[in-house]
């Protein structure tokens, strides 16, 4: 049971998240209407998302300094699981905005850099794939995975914040902990963004462990 209980608060932490984020009591604000519940879902996602891929970039720069396979493989499959949360913050974006500004994916900075964002760590993968010397793959995506990390945090959360954006807490706009916000969604949004990490690392390490039983077959 000790081994697990992270796993087991992952489970009700999301279980709590899911049934107030749509049941709940949420503040009535103009256009955002109900569509403010995605806050918990969507937001949430991309913090998630943002950790796993600088835990992915710290894999890699211990594997460079260690030439060990093993910090190699977390490397990958935290990207993997990023990727994946990172869909899932897109899907659920792209929802919100069909809701709240009439299009599945307006010209907006945000998103233009989310879509490069992506397509960056698409390409970590194609590259993994495209090389087949073990140690070669790791040396390069690794070096590879570190400057899409780099690229990745000004392109998500900096230079959006310096032209006209859509989102909220970009391009002049205010956050949405500054105007929609109350004390009742922040009960729901900080557990649910940990309930995404703990699985999300869950999922991770499983993961890790295919690849170990893997190499031992091989």
């Amino acid at each position: 049971m000790k081994k697990y209980w992270w796993k087991i608060v992952a489970v009700v932490l999301l279980v709590y998240g899911f049934y107030f984020g749509l049941m709940g009591e949420v503040p009535r604000r103009d256009i955002l209407n109900e569509s403010i519940r995605n806050v918990y879902f969507h937001v949430s996602l991309w913090f998630a998302t943002t950790l796993f891929l600088l835990v992915s970039a710290i894999f890699s720069v211990r594997y460079l300094r260690s030439n060990n396979l093993a910090d190699d493989d977390k490397a990958v499959e935290f990207a993997n699981v990023a990727l994946l949360f990172g869909a899932l913050g897109c899907s659920t974006g792209s929802l919100w905005a069909r809701v709240t500004w009439g299009g599945w994916w307006p010209n907006d900075p945000k998103l233009n850099s989310v879509a490069i964002s992506m397509l960056m760590y698409f390409a970590y993968l194609v590259l993994r794939s495209s090389l087949e010397d073990e140690q070669k793959k790791a040396r390069i995506s690794a070096i590879y995975n570190i400057f899409c990390f780099a690229v990745f945090i000004p392109l998500i959360y900096i230079l959006p914040r310096l032209t006209d954006s859509l989102h909220p807490g970009n391009g002049g706009n205010p956050a949405f902990g500054e105007y929609d916000m109350d004390n009742q969604m922040r009960r729901v949004f900080y557990p649910i963004i940990i309930g995404w990490m703990l699985l999300g690392t869950w999922i991770a390490s499983l993961r890790i462990r295919v690849r170990a039983l893997e190499k031992i077959e091989d």
